[in-house]
């Protein structure tokens, strides 16, 4: 499951630079999070969806981790603040 354009866009230019700004990586985790949020939702209407629970998002849990331990070693604040405005816990 992808996100939508418009959904891909809000996100874009709540968190990047600009509206162009698709790359960077407080831009990515944001993305990731709002995928994340949308195949849990999923998760909670198709209970035996073990397919995308084992495969899809597992990965991106694994490549959200990543990037923002990748965001915490470069730019802590930045960091701090991504992880207030997403509402995540670290």
């Amino acid at each position: 499951m992808s996100l939508s354009p418009e959904v891909k866009k809000r996100v874009i230019e709540s968190f990047g630079i600009n509206a162009n700004d698709t790359g960077s990586t407080f831009v990515q985790v944001a993305l990731l999070s709002e995928r994340i949020r949308t195949l849990t939702e999923h998760l909670k209407v198709n209970k035996k969806d073990f397919s995308t629970k084992q495969r899809g998002l597992l990965v991106l849990i694994a490549q959200r981790k990543s990037f923002l331990n990748y965001l915490a070693k470069k730019d802590e604040q930045g960091y701090k603040e991504l992880v207030k405005r997403l509402g995540l816990k670290k």
